[in-house]
This record gives structure tokens, sequence and C-alpha cells, in this order.
């Protein structure tokens, strides 16, 4: 590659040497100049070369964004060209002026770290277990019960040392405690571990420095805002971090620097980074050299990403591989000496890998970094370029020391690496007890050798000998860099991370102004609505219940801004019109109170997610604190009727101020001075009497100071949680005590019974075959002339694109047949995961051409889902359910509804003995990077899942992406015997080993573009592969020891076709073996004659009501397993019930005054809206997390929408059911309601509709919105407009004609109907006004008594309509584009 690549640059140097001789001579002649300026004027000058060839010279504090630009490119090309040269001319630029680069050196001395959890079912978090273990630790600290945790060691004594200028690769069977390491030793534990040890960095202990900045550590999951492009994301991550020592390094190098003689590229932008280190733009970055670092190996995708958003489609789908080089880059960016990296090969293939890791080597030789780099699949060339080696098994290092002697140590030891065997995975798989044997090659007899045994043999081994005599001589600090260690918390003045993370703000605001715009055409009809409900024709000064009109608009325009705080300021002026469109001499004061409202909206909700810091929990306390300051604001109970213990919650809530402030400044005005017949007093202060508003003008400006006050409050609270309050940290995974013994044996060899040689491959082939007995038809798949295009991006059609189309794939044609394992491969983003897609029926969008065909039978995708199966690359699955449960329901749901029970659970047990998960039958799955199963666990959960459908066709992406060495070795055997059966299997691969590669039969092999370049046999150790691409005239030919895979993509990539002027896609289409190809394809388009066209006399496995039973089986499951959902659920109702019962305290059977009433009207209204509220926002979540399962689910045949859609209803009831007994019974007894069955029965009734119909609701938004958010956004337009319309702030008579429709449409209003004449419509005491409590609701509100059947029928109407809305959405609507 090295050979080619410089040919071409020679030939190029020598066509241009003529050209550029004059260019170089008036250059040299301008940087002489320049050596005549002062020392602050060179730092700041230097020559710029624009690409049209212009140079001028330029001050580097003021470059224009065309030389930044040029800049950059110019960087960006010469780094890819020659990464390594380029580097060493950074570096003898340095050492010209006699700079010393820091360097560190990490030590880590018996190192333990150990977690405590709970072993079996007690570690399930079902709602049971969850109470449980939140009251066990009041009991242990009392020492009243024992504690039930058990301690698993995660490390255990564990010594090494990482050197400088060492590249170090850390390799691991699952489990074994990389990612402990590497979080350990950046300072970045999980805080539910213990850690005992000693770690230094060049003699320093962890306190005596910043290790956060010291270290980077890159986590395998990707974490970006996906609004950000991918310069924007780097270009923050820079900005935060700044130039550390870079500054120093650069300006003394500058100052040093005598010659002048500079190559003008990396002169002139170390000039721009030592004098302009507060970075702005991607190309102002304040850590050059590891900037250089990261684009050299990303520099060839970087035009095509780089201004892409990283939640778009197309980098989705086709540069899934910049999620990773961006989740690298972040960290590269900054100033960091120590880089520890958690599997950042994860998605990549294995020629992207190496590029990515041979630059990180270079870098790290050149400039003396310390990289300790975790990989899964290292091929054999990534292998070779790392200088030492940490291997670690069940917490102890086995082996570290340099790469050249790590077979010496286990040839030692009686093992032997075969001959084609790559060395990291034998290495990851030699200390397993189920595949050791294979390796073994001692005299003696094979015995099992346990992890601690190889351990203790290491420290025997002269290099492990040599690493503790080191260790036991401390580090000499004086030898100690000042600059290698960081001491200061960040890398910037406070004022530039303000602006930083301002400017972000900003960005975001930007790319979210859909969802603004939205909101605020929202809140604008709103607005008409709520003018034309309180129209001013209609609204009249007269009477106290004119006043009691006018102060329901008042709250409605509180509320409305207090629940509208997040969105922006600007649009509170679409409320304005709202509440006093008839008050244009107030509008200023109430504009200028409303805004405070926002303000103080917006802070208490910044405040409530940073100490909440998870939604489900954030949510919660949310809602608690809306509730809190609403009920207490003196609206709805007045403040002379709070009790005594809560008139504090008065005085502290802002809604309080905010309503007496904006009474104050309606009712103090002219149009209420009316003196009332009977009294001395203006209606206006009547009014406000009546509801406890202070008759005071001064009140305005108290409520406004006192609204400015919690804001500055609420945003100093919120800055301190954002400083003290850690994230949440991931819980333990569940752990079976078969596991834990199996952890035992791996460590101590105690209790292992050996099989004879070579009898763990036999007997996962006898599984299969034994297993996978169930009756299949052999089925084979052709396709002819297969295009994919979608429609052009408007960002491609702005830069002069005139297609209307994107073709994605261009006329693929070939076959897939039974028994044939066949591996489809490419360069990311050549269209394996498309062309699978198309072929499997997944596709959502896009335009798809060509002949598929099933046989001969063209395909029907109905019947194709029933025996087919797909493993998609992204692992989803029910968070809640145990690897058992999630395979019988697949099981359940997808095998023939003649194979009986007994069959299919031993079907299930084989394949989980087949793909190794028998020990985790009873694991959580939990969510990914979260909790529960580790990532190579989900990836052979998937496979699982799919095996047990007994397909004829299996489609796999990506099976072994993310998995380690060993676990890809048994999922390739899992996949290798699958074949073997008869059927057909199809799997993309991105970096397969040579074992892994040499085990399909066939390569379909795409290159960028979506064109095939091969599509025929692999042969015995890939011969005619090789065979077939040496053939090619100018590719190079392989060595003995090279991995084919990795041969084959670098030659065949782009940048060779260019070299070789070679087309290898015209080649294989000019091909013998394409004519070959075209000639099966004929063959196997043409149906057999003992072949029938698939039919299937249903569409599912089971029957409807079957597929229901099993939704609710599985949805029982995971509802009782969340209790982060439904145990905060019980809890706030319980909490909000006691809340209600001791502020409306024995009002009950208060009906004396008119106030009384509207009390128990504002009682029932709180609890209505707020909780059913609750109830709506806290299922989104939840319901767009198992959307994603459905969907797959759906896709592969399981069931029908309807069956899940009902059977989540169906599980939503007991919860409603019981939540709305808890708040009845406590609510009812401490408000004292009149004590009869019919009365009590009547609330319990109306409040379970009413929670129920909520929750459906929110279940509906959810599956006719794309995703949570636009959800939460829609939702809440119609939560306002059941407000306004809801009965409470504007009673039915009083709504005008036009709008009273609305009114009979909205099911607050019919639940506010139907608890306030079940508790008073038949009372016929007087109240303080002369008429009865019956006749009042008759004239005020238009309730009467006998109408309360026909409001039970509607609300239950209500909860039918919306349940069968949920149905039929979940049915129509699909909101995953593929």
């Amino acid at each position: 590659m090295g050979s080619l690549r410089q040919q071409h640059e020679n030939a190029l140097s020598i066509s241009k040497k003529q050209t550029l001789q004059a260019a170089n001579d008036e250059e040299a002649l301008m940087w002489a100049s320049l050596e005549r300026l002062p020392t602050y004027a060179r730092m700041r000058t230097g020559i710029l070369t624009l690409t049209e060839g212009e140079q001028r010279e330029v001050d580097v504090n003021r470059l224009a964004f065309i030389e930044r630009k040029a800049l950059l490119d110019r960087l960006l090309r010469t780094a890819e060209e020659d990464h390594e040269r380029f580097l060493m001319k950074l570096r003898d630029r340095i050492d010209r002026v006699g700079i010393d680069l820091p360097l560190v050196e990490v030590r880590f001395q018996n190192l333990k770290v150990d977690a405590e959890i709970y072993v079996g079912t007690r570690g399930l978090p079902t709602l049971f277990n969850s109470v449980i273990n939140s009251l066990e630790p009041i009991g242990n600290a009392f020492r009243i019960i024992p504690s039930k945790k058990r301690q698993m060691r995660i490390l255990d004594g564990i010594s090494g040392i990482v050197r400088p200028r060492r590249m170090t690769l850390l390799l691991g069977p699952p489990g074994a405690g990389k990612t402990t390491l590497l979080q350990v030793l950046a300072g970045e534990l999980d805080s539910g571990l213990k850690m005992s040890g000693e770690i230094t960095y060049n003699g320093h202990g962890m306190d005596e420095f910043v290790a956060q900045r010291t270290a980077a550590y890159i986590s395998q999951y990707d974490t970006h805002l996906g609004e950000m492009t991918v310069r924007e994301t780097l270009a923050f991550s820079a900005r935060c971090q700044g130039a550390g020592t870079r500054y120093d390094t650069g300006a003394g190098e500058l100052c040093r620097d005598a010659s002048g003689e500079s190559d003008d590229k990396r002169h002139l932008w170390r000039r721009e980074e030592a004098s302009h280190h507060r970075q702005s733009q991607i190309h102002n970055l304040g850590n050059y050299d590891n900037f250089i670092c990261f684009v050299s190996f990303s520099s060839s995708i970087w035009e095509d990403v780089k201004e892409m958003l990283l939640n778009t489609e197309l980098m989705i789908t086709n540069n899934s591989h910049c999620y990773v080089e961006c989740r690298n880059g972040e960290m590269i960016v900054g100033p960091a000496q120590v880089f520890l990296m958690d599997e950042i090969s994860t998605g990549l293939d294995s020629s992207t890998t190496y590029k990515m890791v041979n630059c990180i080597r270079h870098y790290n030789h050149i400039f003396g970094t310390t990289t300790l780099i975790s990989l899964l699949q290292p091929s054999p060339e990534t292998f070779l370029l790392f200088d030492d080696i940490i291997l670690i098994s069940e917490g102890h290092v086995v082996y570290q020391g340099p790469r050249d002697f790590v077979l010496h140590f286990f040839h030692s030891m009686g093992f032997q690496c075969p001959l084609r065997k790559a060395l990291a995975d034998f290495l990851q798989e030699v200390t397993s007890l189920k595949d050791q044997q294979q390796y073994w090659a001692g005299k003696a007899t094979y015995r099992y050798v346990p992890v601690r045994e190889f351990a203790d043999a290491f420290r025997s081994f002269h290099i492990g000998k040599a690493i503790e005599e080191e260790l036991a001589v401390p580090f000499d600090k004086e030898k100690s860099h000042p600059a290698a260690l960081t001491t200061s918390r960040y890398g910037v003045s406070r004022m530039e991370l303000f602006k930083a993370c301002f400017d972000r703000q900003l960005l975001l605001m930007k790319r979210n102004m859909l969802i603004y715009i939205f909101k605020a055409c929202e809140l604008a009809l709103l607005t008409v609505v709520a003018m034309t409900v309180f129209f001013r024709t209609k609204m009249h000064h007269r009477s106290v219940p004119d006043g009691a009109v006018y102060m329901g608009a008042l709250f409605l325009a509180c509320v409305t801004v207090m629940f509208n705080g997040l969105a922006e300021l600007g649009m509170t002026i679409f409320n304005l019109p709202v509440f006093y469109k008839q008050r244009q001499n107030r509008m200023l004061k109430q504009f200028l109170l409303l805004i405070a409202v926002n303000q103080m909206a917006s802070a208490l909700f910044r405040l409530i997610a940073g100490i909440g810091r998870d939604l489900t929990t954030a949510m919660t306390y949310g809602a608690c604190s809306i509730i809190f300051f609403v009920v207490l604001g003196g609206f709805i109970i007045s403040r002379k009727d709070i009790k005594n213990w809560w008139i504090w919650g008065y005085w502290i809530s802002p809604l309080a101020y905010a309503q007496n402030a904006i009474s104050v400044n309606e009712f103090l005005g002219h149009q209420w001075t009316k003196i009332v017949s009977g009294t001395t007093e203006p209606l206006g202060h009547l009014m406000l009497e009546y509801r406890g508003i202070f008759v005071n003008s001064n009140w305005f400006w108290i409520g406004f100071g006192a609204l400015i006050g919690h804001t500055i409050l609420f945003n100093f609270l919120y800055t301190l949680t954002l400083t003290y309050l850690n994230a949440y940290g991931k819980g333990q995974p569940t752990i079976s005590e078969e596991a834990l013994r199996d952890k035992h044996t791996y460590l101590t060899g105690e209790g292992s019974s050996l099989p004879p040689t070579g009898n763990t491959l036999q007997k996962n082939r006898s599984i299969m075959e034994r297993g996978m007995v169930l009756l299949f038809t052999p089925l084979c798949l052709t396709f002819e002339d297969i295009k994919y295009s979608v429609d052009m991006p408007q960002k491609m059609k702005a830069q002069g694109e005139t297609a209307d189309r994107l073709v994605l794939l261009k006329g693929l044609s070939g076959s897939f047949r039974p028994g044939v394992l066949t591996a489809l491969m490419g360069v990311t983003g050549a269209g394996k995961t498309t062309l699978m897609d198309v072929l499997s029926g997944r596709k959502t969008g896009g335009y798809i051409e060509g002949t598929i065909k099933v046989s001969g039978y063209p395909k029907n995708q109905e019947t194709f889902a029933r025996v087919s199966a797909y493993c998609e690359q992204i692992d989803i699955h029910s968070p809640f359910v145990t690897v058992y449960e999630s395979l019988l329901f697949s099981a359940w749901l997808r095998l023939p509804a003649e194979v009986d029970a007994e069959t299919r659970k031993t079907f299930i047990e084989e394949v989980m003995e087949l793909v190794e998960l028998t020990s985790l039958r009873g694991s959580i799955v939990g969510t990914a990077g979260v909790n529960g199963l580790s990532t190579e666990q989900r990836k052979r959960l998937t496979i699982a899942v799919e095996l047990v459908a007994n397909p004829s066709i299996i489609f796999m992406d990506e099976p072994t992406s993310g998995l380690d060495a060993r676990a890809a070795a048994i999922v390739m055997r899992t996949v290798r015997n699958t074949a073997n059966t008869g059927r057909t299997v199809v799997c993309t691969i991105h970096q397969p080993s040579t074992d892994i590669f040499e085990s399909f039969d066939e390569l379909f092999l795409l290159r960028k573009g979506g064109q095939e370049i091969y599509f025929g046999p692999l042969g015995q150790n890939s011969c005619h592969l090789v065979e077939y691409l040496e053939a090619v005239k100018g590719v190079k030919k392989m060595s003995d020891s090279y991995n084919p895979a990795t041969w084959m993509m670098e030659v065949t990539e782009s940048s060779q076709e260019e070299a070789l002027r070679v087309d290898f896609h015209q080649i294989y289409k000019d091909s013998v073996l394409y004519q070959r190809n075209m000639a099966i394809v004929k063959k196997l388009s043409a149906p057999p004659a003992s072949c029938t066209e698939l039919h299937f006399p249903t569409k599912y496995s089971q029957p409807f009501l079957m597929q229901l039973l099993v939704c609710m089986w599985k949805q029982y499951l995971s509802y009782w397993r969340n209790p982060s959902y439904n145990v905060i659920r019980f809890v706030f109702t319980c909490v909000i019930a006691l809340f209600f019962g001791t502020v409306f305290w024995r009002k009950g059977q208060k009906w004396e005054r008119v106030r009384d009433l509207f009390n128990a009207m504002g009682s029932m209204y709180a609890s209505t809206v707020f909780l059913g509220v609750k109830n709506s926002s806290s299922v989104q979540p939840l319901v767009e997390l198992e959307r994603a399962v459905f969907y797959r689910e759906k896709a592969a045949g399981m069931y029908s929408a309807l069956p899940y859609a009902f059977g989540l209803v169906g599980i939503e009831i007991p919860y409603n059911l019981i939540q709305s007994v808890i708040f009845s019974f406590i609510v009812y007894i401490l408000c004292d309601y009149k004590w009869t069955a019919s009365k009590f029965v009547w609330f319990w009734f109306l409040m379970f509709l009413t929670f129920l119909y909520h929750t459906l609701y929110g279940m509906v938004s959810v599956a006719m919105s794309p995703n949570f958010h636009i959800a939460a956004v829609v939702a809440s337009g119609f939560y306002s407009l059941w407000n306004i319309f809801s009965g409470f702030l504007i009673p039915r008579p009083r709504i005008p004609i036009w709008w009273r429709w609305f009114y009979w449409t909205c099911p607050i209003a019919w639940t506010l109907y139907g608890l306030l004449v079940s508790q008073y419509g038949d009372v016929e005491d007087v109240l303080d006004i002369g008429m009865t409590v019956k006749q009042f609701l008759r004239s005020y509100y238009g309730f009467r008594h006998s109408f309360l059947p026909v409001v039970a029928v509607v609300i239950m109407t209500f909860t039918v309509f919306f349940a069968l809305l949920f149905g039929y959405a979940l049915k129509k609507l699909n909101w995953q584009k593929r």
C-alpha cells in the first residue's frame, strides 16, 4: 500500500517540479522577510498558499473564512498522503528548538474492584424486589436484618505498567474486567463499585492531579447530539478542552525558531494555535497535534460527512463508522497525554480499523503519548501494530509485556497457537474452559489450566518478574515533566466555557427550529381559542360570578406560560391576546409579569432536570412541584381556606405571587370600580377579598420581584446540581448462581469436568442437528438487476446535483442457496445492509426496482416473513424480560401452532445451549449501555431469538459486530451449523478474522456506490478469491500470513482502483464468473416441478386470541419488573393523595358558602388534570421504548398490531385500577366526603376511568408521532385545550355558543361533571346566596344529577375510543425509516 502510494506521489512530483520552482523561490523570499520581524509579530504572521496557488501574508489572529478553509484542506490532504512523514516533520521541528515533550507512565498496584450484587431471582427488578431492596439498607443500618447482597470481584489484585511510546493492547474474554480497568485508570469508575489499590501517573497519586483531563477515556458507546454536525461536535469538544500544554509548546517553538525555514502549513497552523487558542471553529482546534492524528485516519470520509448532522438518515445508514470516529475524535482533539480507548473499532471494517490504529500508533511513537486500547477482534495486521499486550481473564492479569514474548509464555504452559489462527483470537480463547483443550500441545495428559494458575505462572515468568521488580522501585517524581500532569480543572477560562456552551445552545435552538415553530403555532392556536372563549362582548363586570370568570382567565394565563416555560421567551407574546385583549392600558405590566413567570418556569424545570437526572424521575419531581405550586397558588383553593400546616406552601409558591400580581393588576382597574349593591366596596375589591388576594396595588411589584427572586434562586440551585450531583451509576447486571459457579470454575478449576478433545465443537454441531429437527423447506433466493434509490437530499441538490434520486444500489444480481453460507462484504457505505433490507423486505421507504424470487416464485412479503429471519445489527429487545422469556416469546408466536409446548421448550433449551446462553437464562435483558446484558450477550440473544423461529432463510446484519474473538467464534459456529442443516444463510460482516472469513462458502463483495465486484466461492484457504484478485494486473500478491479479508479490502479500495487505473466492477462484469452466476440465477429463477409456491392458511402462526394472550403475558412481566414506572406511579399517587387530603382537609361536606363548592371543584379539577397528565406523560417514554421492539417483532411476522396494542392496553387496566383505589380511599377519607356506598363507588369509578383514558391518550400520542419529544409537544397542546374547556376556568353556560360543542368533546369536562354531581348533585341544603346546592350546580355549571349515568357511559366511550385509536395508529402508521 505504502509503496504504491509513494510511486504515485513521485510521479506527480516530477511532473510539477518545474512549475513549482518559481513559486518556491518566491515563497522563500517571503519567509526570509518574515525573519526580520520582531518575535511577537513573527508569532502572529505567516504565509498561506491558497487553493488556486496564490500566496499571501496573513495575520493568524485574523484569518478569513476562505483562508482558514484552505489551510485545513491542505493539512488534511498532506496528512492523508503520508501520515507518519507528516508527524515526523512536526516532531523534527519541535526537536530543533529543544523542546521536551511530556511523557506519562501509568502504574497500578494490587488493584481490586468489587461490586455488590443480588444473585438469582432476587436481582430481578420486580415491584416486590424493588420495594424490599429499598427498605433493606435501613434494616442493615440498624442491624435488624443481614444484607442479601453478595460480593463479586471484578479486578482481583492486579498490577502493571502502561508505558509511554508503547502501543498497548488490552485483551480478554467477556466479563474479564477490561472496561472496568480502563475506567479506574481514567478516574471514571462507576460510583457503585468499590476500588482499592494504588494508581500513579509518573509517581503521583490520583489526588495530586486532575485525572479526567490528563487521561482521555473513550467509551464504546456513541452519545452525541444528533442536531450537530461532525465538524461542530469536534469543534465544541476542542473549544472546551482547550490547548493545554500545546499553547506553551507552540509559543516556545516559534520564539526559539530562528531559521524561518518550515513547511508553511504546519508552521502557520502552529502560529494560529499558539496565538489564538480560543477556538470557535473546527479549523481552530486547540490541540493541533491530536487533531491531526484524528483527521489523518478520517480524512478519507471527512469531506463527505463533516457537514452532515449526526442524526440524519444518510449518516445512520451509510456512515455509521463516522459515529465511532466522531466518538474517538471528541477526546483525541483535547490536550490529554494518556488515551484509554474502550473497543473503539466496533462497527468498523478491518481496513478502517487498521488505518485508525496505525495512525494512533504513529502519533504514540512520535509524540510519546501513553495509549491503552481495548479491541474485540483485532485482525493479525492490527495486532502487529501493538508493542505490548495486557491479557486479563476473570479479573487477573494472565500476561503483560512485549508482544513478541506472549507465545513463549503460553508455550511454556503447554499451549500452542495453530498456524492459521489469529494470535489475538488464540489469546482470548486459551483461558476458556470450553475452548482451551484444542490448543493443548503439552506431552502430559491435558487438564484444565485455570486462570489463577496462569496468573501465578506469569509472575514466575521473566517478564512478570521484571515488572514486579520495576514496580518495587517508586517512580522518580523529579523525572516527571512539569506539563505532563494537568492540575487545573478546566482547559479554558469559565468565560470561554460559557461562550462555548452558549453558542452551542443557540445552534441547537436553530436546529430545533421546527419544534419551536410548531410550538409557536400551537400557542397561536391556543390564543385564538382562548380569545374566542373569553370573548370580550361576553365578558361582563357586573357581579362576583363575572369576576370569577376573569379570575379563571388570569389563572389560565399564568398556568399556560408556566407549562410552556421551556419554550422560547418570544413565544410568550402569543399568550398575551388570550387573556386581556380588552385591557390595552395594562398590557405592558401583564406582559412583564408573564415574562417573569416564563423565566421562573424555565429555571424551575431546569432545576428539576438537574435534580432528577433521569427522565422518569425528573418527570415525577416536576409533576409534584407543579401540583404543589399550583394547588397552593391561591386559585384552586383560596388563601383563606388553606390550613395552617400548609400556609407556608402558599408563601413559597411562585405561582401565588404571580396570581396576586396579575389579579391586582386586573381588578384594581377602572372597569371594576362599580359599587355592588348592599356593600360600600368596589366590585374589584370584593373579588380580590373573596379569593383571598391582597387588596394592595403594591402587590404587583411585590409579586414581580418575588418571581425574579425565584428565577435567580432556581438558576443558582441548578448550577449547584450540575456542580455537585453526578449521573446515576449503571445498575449491576443480574447474575445467576450458575454463572457465579462458572466464574469460580474458570478462576480456580474446581468443579471442572473435562470432555474429550474437540467435544465442544462436536457437541454444538450435534445440538444443532438434533435441535433443528422441526420440519422446514429449504428455499433459495434469487435477485436480478436490483436497484434501490432514495429522493435526492436537499443538501446535495444545493451543491449542484440535478438528479431527482440518489441511487444506492446499482443493478445487483445473484443467488443465495440452501446449505451455502454467504458473506456480504464491502467498505463502509457500500450498501451491504441496504441490500439485505431490500431482499428481506425491511425497507420502509425509497424506490426498489428489479426481480426477487423465492425458489422460482415472486417473493410475497407476508409469506416470506413466515419462513425468514433477520438478525439486526442493533440489538433491540424488551428490556424487562429475561433471556429465556425472550426466546419463549419468539418461539411461541413464530413456531407453527401444532408444535406442542414440550417440544417448543426443548427446542429453546437446545438453542440456548448452542449459543451459550444457558447460564444467562434468568438474566434481565436490560437496556443497551445502561444495564443488563453486555454487548456480546445481547448479540447472541438476537441470533437465538431468530433461531428459535426455525426459519428457512436467515439474514444476519453484522452478527459479530461488538463481539470479542471468542464470542464471534461461538456465533460463527452457530451460523455455520445452521447453514449445514440446509438453511440459506446470508451475513454482512465487517472485520472477520481469518477463521471466521474462511468459514463462509461464498462471498458477495460490494464497492462503495452499491456495485458488486466479486460474487463466487472462497475455496479452501480463500484460494478462489485470491486467485481471482491476483489475476488483475497490478494487484499485489497476498503473503501467507496475511488475513485474506483484510488483503481483499485493501487491494479493492477506490484509491487502488485509481492508482492501478482499473474498474473492478467492470472486470467482474466481463468475467466468466459473472456469466456462471447469471446462469445459476436464471436456473433458480424457474420453479422446479416438485416445488410449489409458499402458502400458509393464515398470515400468522398463532390465532388472534393466542397472540393477545402471549403479548399480555410479556407485558405483564415487563410491567412487574419496571419499578421506575409502576412503583413511582403508586408512590406518587399516595403522596399526591395525602397532599390533596391534607390541603382540602374535611371540606367534603362543607357547602355553606359558594366558595366551599369552588374549593371542592378545585380539588377535583386538580386531581383530574395533574394526576391524569402525569399518567399520560409517564407512559409516553415507555411506549416509545417498546415501539422499537414492536417494529422488529411485527416485521418478523410474530403478530399483528391489534393484539399487541390490546395487550398493552389490557395490562394497564389492573395498574390503573390499583392506582385509583389508593387515591380514592385516601382522598375520600381525608376530605371527608359523604360516606355512602353509591357516592364512593361513583368517585372511585370515575377516577379509575379518568386515569385510564389519560394513560391511553399518552399511548395514542406516541403511536401517532415519530418520537417521544413530538408526542409530548402535541399532547401538551391538547392538555391546554382540555384545560380551557374543562368547565372549571369558565363554566359551560358562560362558554360562547360556537365553542360549546368542544366542551362536550372534552373528557376532563365529563369527569368533573360526574365527580361534582355524584357528591353534591342531590344536596338540597341552602347556600349563602340563597340557592340550594343542587340549584347552584344547575344554574352556574349546568349540571344535573339525573345525567350521571350518561356521564359514565360517555367517559367509558372515551376510554374505548382511545384504546381503538391506539391499535389503529400502530397498525397504519410506521415511523421507522429504513
